[in-house]
Formats: C-alpha cells, structure tokens, sequence
C-alpha cells in the first residue's frame, strides 16, 4: 500500500527539476548527433567514490558504460566466458590464459600479455586489493601471447575472480601516477574521454573496437545522487536511462517506461561483534529478534522487495533449494535501555526510511536507538572503523564474481576486506575456506549455503530484506541492459531512436 505521505508536493517537484537544470547541457543534442547514432543520456545514482580507479567499486561504473573490459565475462549462469581472454585452463595453481589479438587500447596501443600481466599485477599488489582478492595471493606472469596466474593455493574460482570489473585490463599510461586513471586507457566500444569529478562524465563511441561498432554515438553521464531528481530527469525527458529509481517515485512514473529486476543485493544489517552492545551474542539475537522485516518491506518499499530467508536472495534460486532451518544456541537478551547508535547512507533512497523504521521497532524492543544518515562518500570509512554499532547495507551477494563464496568471504572472514561487522569466528573461517576451495558446481553452493548457516547462527549480520533494481528507460531507448549484477547498462547494441 502506497503511503499518501511519499505523493510529492509541487515544491518538491520544483526542487527537483531545479536540480536537473542543465543537467545534460553538454551533452550532444539528437539533432547534432548526426546518422552516426545518437548519444545516450544516463543519469545515475552514486558518483565516483575513488576517482573512476577500476580498483575500487567505481570499477562497476567503467564496465556499465562498456568502456573498461575484463579477461573473463559470466553469462547468466554466473559461468566463464571469453572475453579478453579467447580460452583457458588449469594445470593445478596455475591457470594460462590464451589474449584475444586484433585488440587495442583507447590510446591507439596494443592488448598485449605483457599489458594484461601488468594490469594484473597493479590490481593484485594494491593496498587494499581489490575485494575479489581477499584472501587469495596470486602472481601474473606474460608468456609470449599467454598468460600465466598463479594462487598460492589451488583456486578453483579463478576465471570467475577475473570476470570482475576490478581486474580490468587498461593501457599502461593508466598507472602512471599515484592513481589509476582509466580516461582514454580502456578497450570497450566506448573511449572514456572526460571525467569531471562527482558531476558527470563523457564518452565517446571507439571506432577501432575489436567486437564492432557501437550503436550509439557516445554516452553523457550525470551523477544524481538525489532520487527524485533523477524520477524526474526520466519523467521530463532530461536523460534516456535512469539507475535506482526510488521505490517512493516508481508508482507515478509511466509503468511502460520502467523495469523491475530481482537483485542479488541484500538489505543486511550489520551488528558490530567486535565493541558496544551487540558484542553480547545475547543483545545481537535480541536486535535480530526485534526486526519485522515484513513491515519494512510493505512499508518502505511498498511490496517491491521480498523478505530475506538468508543473506542469499531469489536471484540465487538456488540458494532456496539447498537452505535449511539456522541453529542457534544463544537466547535474547534483555536490551535494558541500552543505547545503540544505526548508521547508513542518503545515496539509495529507501535506507533512511529503513533506519527511521529500525529505530521504532528497536525501542518497541527497549534499545535507545541514535541514528546517523550521511551519504555514502562521508560514512562508509567511519563505517569500515566500525564506529556504529550497527550499519545498514545495500550489499551486492555476486557482484565481484558471480560467485557468492566471495561476498561472504569479504564481509564475514577474520581478514575479510569489506568486515563492518568487525567479526572474527575461527569456526565460520573454516566454513568460508571450505566454500572458496570446493570445485565450481553443486557441491560449491552446498558449502556456500553451509557458510551462510555459520555467519547467520551468531548473529553477525541480520538480512532484512532483498531488493529489486528499478530502472528507467525512455521510449526511445533500444537493447538497454537490465543487469541482476549490475555490470551492463550501455553496450554495443544500446541506442535512442
């Protein structure tokens, strides 16, 4: 049920066109765009957190505009497929890699095993190292057209590792100076040739791509962190794709115009195990306890979301099938008026709403609860520091690898790269290890629901809920992608009529 309190007033409807104007005042009208194919307006939600370094999650930016590319890419089976690399195969802890040739950079530079090796090697010797690299230590060596990627241990994941966004492949200039700078060093149908800080960035259509010519002469990015904003940039004509539209904005835009995608993203609330009052495994199982995610799926996301069974959603059907009842052992404790302080970010819509309903169901509960709501670019370090005792994600659960084994090792491992739970549990260690070193197929996603079981029976996160992407599409717009993974949005075959 819609609530009359999300319908916008003529001022709020101002305000957002105010924001808009100019928006897309650089970009290329369709007039000028000549037969050469229009230029396709994007508005999306969260701006570069990391200068567009591909080692960071901007990465996902590069790959959805189709200007950045990978050895690997999944099909949507979440299984290897050639890429920038034509084939490969494992001999032990090594996998070689044969390098698609005819290929070349944006800066007129050829794809190369040396290019490939060091590009590679940047991302594997970062501080910190690219999520999908946690816990796994790995060398990349050239070996004439081949490549050479050796684990340390035996690593039956590695061409899924090499799918992400974060280990794409980028010309040599990029790592010239202390950042990564991916602007004219990728090798997708579109050259990045402009990034203009958190506002915007351009690119233009590369003529010389290995996999054909783009439809589309190029695409205006414009980043709009506001959600009814960008409602409205779709609904008066400003952009032709618009990402995460508000749950609140989806019932009074034109359905025809939107499409509603189940994700692999999970809203979890992260409990801090490690100080404050959830370190007590009683006062977590108590907060777990309090939570009605039902309400806070009829409320907040007005039924556009379904209620979480476990950290693993229905875009994993799998998940469902192979999931048993959780055993607990520690009982809820009495929270006794203690104060706890929920953290979560502006830039997805629905979360301040989602803390708002938190807090009441926790003081239903007898928690004094504090809220601090920033957006994600001034929160997410203080969160990582775990200065909250709890935390409210939107998390992707495939979004590095197609593979889950990842996300869990990342958020719930003792060393994990992305731990705002602060969690440490030598038993869930073992169950992670098991996950990440079974065989790719039905023995993995036992083990991975197996690990899911061990992170959900102490209470190291609570998952509330599993989102679906809204997207919006103008009526002009052909073949936009509708990605679970969030990976495609552009791509060669997208265009405006």
């Amino acid at each position: 049920m819609r609530h009359p309190a999300r319908l916008l007033p003529v001022t709020a409807l101002t305000a957002a066109s105010a924001l808009l104007t100019g928006c897309f005042a650089g970009a290329e009208s369709s007039a000028d765009a000549g037969a050469d194919g229009k230029r396709v307006r994007v508005a999306m939600m969260q701006p570069p957190l990391s200068g567009l370094s591909p080692l960071s999650d901007d990465a996902f930016k590069l790959s959805r505009w189709s200007t950045a590319e990978t050895l690997v890419k999944l099909d949507k089976e979440g299984d290897a497929q050639p890429a920038l690399a034509t084939k490969w195969q494992q001999s032990g802890r090594t996998w070689t890699f044969e390098i698609r040739e005819g290929v070349t950079f944006h800066d007129g530079t050829k794809l190369t095993a040396e290019a490939v090796a060091n590009s590679l090697t940047k991302a594997a010797t970062a501080s910190p190292k690219p999520r999908i690299l946690d816990g796994v230590d790995l060398t990349v060596k050239a070996d004439g057209d081949k490549v050479t990627v050796t684990t340390a241990t035996v690593d039956p994941l590695v061409p899924q590792r090499l799918s992400s966004p974060q280990l794409s492949i980028l010309a040599a200039k990029a790592y010239q100076g202390k950042r990564v700078n991916p602007v004219g060093a990728g090798t997708g149908p579109f050259e990045l040739v402009k990034a203009e800080g958190t506002a915007s960035a351009t690119l233009d259509r590369y003529d010389a791509y290995w996999g054909g010519k783009a439809k589309a002469a190029g695409i205006d990015v414009r980043f709009i962190p506001d959600g009814t904003a960008r409602a409205a940039a779709l609904r008066s004509g400003e952009a032709d794709i618009v990402e995460a539209i508000p749950v609140s904005q989806a019932a009074i835009l034109d359905q025809d115009l939107i499409t509603e995608v189940p994700m692999p993203r999970t809203n979890t609330l992260y409990l801090n195990n490690e100080k404050g009052a959830f370190k007590d495994p009683a006062l977590r199982a108590a907060a777990r306890e309090a939570i009605d995610a039902e309400a806070i799926v009829k409320g907040v996301y007005e039924g556009r979301a379904d209620v979480a069974k476990g950290l693993l959603g229905p875009a994993l059907p799998w998940a469902a099938e192979l999931r048993g009842p959780v055993t607990r052992t520690t009982k809820a404790g009495d929270p006794a008026g203690k104060t706890i302080t929920i953290g979560t970010y502006t830039d997805r819509s629905e979360l301040p709403e989602v803390a708002a309903t938190l807090q009441q169901q926790f003081q239903k509960a007898g928690f004094k609860v504090k809220l601090d709501i920033r957006e994600i670019t001034n929160i997410e370090s203080d969160a990582m520091a775990g200065r909250f005792d709890a935390f409210i994600l939107s998390r992707a659960t495939i979004l590095d690898s197609g593979d889950p084994a990842a996300y869990l090792y990342s958020d719930f491992a003792s060393d994990g790269g992305y731990n705002l739970a602060q969690f440490a549990d030598k038993g869930v260690d073992k169950a992670l290890k098991k996950a990440s070193d079974t065989p790719v197929g039905e023995a993995r996603r036992k083990a991975i629901i197996e690990a899911e079981a061990a992170v959900l029976a102490k209470d190291a996160a609570v998952p509330m809920l599993h989102e679906r992407v809204i997207q919006g599409d103008a009526a002009g717009v052909v073949n936009a992608a509708h990605d679970p993974r969030e990976r495609e949005l552009v791509t060669l075959d997208t265009y405006v009529k």
